[in-house]
């Protein structure tokens, strides 16, 4: 907020919200209409706009002061706040203020903008889900694809994140019970309908577990059930709260897809697990990564790495395990290939098979004895047992 902007009063905001909650019934929410509307204008001026049926706002407007009285945002704020749900607005304390990067972008299969407000239900605030990250993918989960979220959902958690997902089957259920491990507060799910309404009913449990230490959000009302452009626009939210989106299996025309394509939008790092060679399930993830689109990670310390604070987040240079040849020089490692495993080598012969001089051999021959690596015998060098594979 810049020093010119002046805060609304209680009575104010209090108006906004109501208005804001009317014309997300009014208009489905997502859709570029209410993006562009809102330019330069509050949610209490375009819902009086409406219901005065401005010309300006073309067939849109057309019989809205019908419709309008049939909504009643008052009594679904009250009858929401005695189900335990809160709507929070920009202006709110509590307002995830990395959402309103969705403002102006591309519109997307005719959804775009940034929510006029969120549902809320659950004790997480939304104002605390700036160290959030999505993890989505697949339906259609294989088990290597639901151990990978489920795996980097619980070192998020540990480590201070939040996992942001859908509360679908597959890889977004791994997700939130990955993150479920953690500490109370580590998950979030974005429905696409109501925070009341369950989707897919068999995930009951898992969205009740999320709510009761985390938080279940959605931009619409309660009640409302789902469509398939819900989905979609939910997809942006998912994407805009988070600082980076992993994918996890995505199919050629995955949902997940259009997460990750918001989150590039948005300029916000994408990631994604490498699936098998071939798999279905992973056709799409390989084509974010092929494109250059997005950025292979493995585990939770490779997100980490891409999305924590400066130095917060260090993985180490892979490396196998260590070898007692390890600590070898040059010329030990070039007098130890030249020892025999079978029968004894004299040394000079040692020497000459490693095209050294005898005495930088014998030099080398007594490091090599010193570490368990040869053997001197009467008749000559060779390896001690299990030198080869050390």
């Amino acid at each position: 907020m810049t020093a010119a902007t002046v805060a609304p009063t209680f009575a104010e905001l209090e108006r906004e919200r109501l208005a804001r909650i009317a014309l997300t019934q009014l208009i489905e929410p997502g859709t570029p209409l209410l993006d562009t509307c809102m330019v330069g204008s509050t949610a209490t001026e375009l819902y009086q706009r409406f219901a005065e049926e401005d010309p300006d706002l073309g067939d849109d407007a057309r019989d809205a002061r019908e419709r309008l009285a049939e909504i009643h945002p008052d009594r679904d704020l009250e009858r929401a706040t005695d189900a335990g749900f809160r709507y929070v607005i920009p202006g709110d304390e509590e307002w995830p203020v990395q959402v309103d990067r969705l403002a102006g972008q591309e519109p997307l299969q005719h959804r775009t903008g940034t929510p006029l407000g969120l549902w809320v239900r659950g004790p997480l605030l939304l104002s605390d889900l700036d160290r959030s990250v999505a993890v989505v993918g697949s339906r259609d989960a294989t088990a290597y694809g639901a151990d990978a979220a489920a795996r980097i959902a619980a070192d998020l958690a540990v480590n201070d994140f939040v996992t942001v997902s859908g509360a679908a089957f597959g890889i977004d259920a791994a997700a939130h019970r990955g993150a479920l491990t953690g500490p109370p507060g580590s998950t979030v799910a974005v429905l696409a309908g109501g925070v009341d309404v369950y989707y897919p009913v068999s995930n009951r449990r898992l969205i009740d577990a999320i709510a009761e230490s985390g938080a279940v959000i959605s931009e619409i009302a309660p009640g409302f059930s789902v469509t398939r452009y819900r989905f979609l626009s939910r997809n942006r939210i998912i994407a805009a709260l988070a600082r980076g989106t992993v994918v996890v299996e995505a199919a050629a025309r995955s949902g997940s897809l259009n997460t990750s394509h918001w989150a590039y939008s948005i300029n916000t790092p994408v990631m994604a697990v490498p699936g098998q060679v071939g798999a279905m399930t992973s056709v799409g993830t390989h084509d974010l990564l092929r494109s250059g689109k997005a950025v292979l990670v493995t585990d939770g310390l490779d997100v980490r790495e891409l999305v924590g604070d400066m130095g917060e987040a260090l993985p180490a240079e892979p490396r196998g395990p260590v070898r007692r040849r390890d600590s070898l020089t040059s010329v030990e490692k070039q007098v130890l290939d030249a020892v025999p495993v079978g029968r004894p080598l004299a040394q000079i012969a040692v020497a000459r098979a490693a095209c050294l001089h005898p005495k930088t051999a014998g030099t080398a021959l007594s490091r090599l004895e010193a570490l368990g690596l040869a053997e001197r015998h009467p008749d000559g060098w060779q390896l001690a047992p299990g030198a080869a594979r050390t």
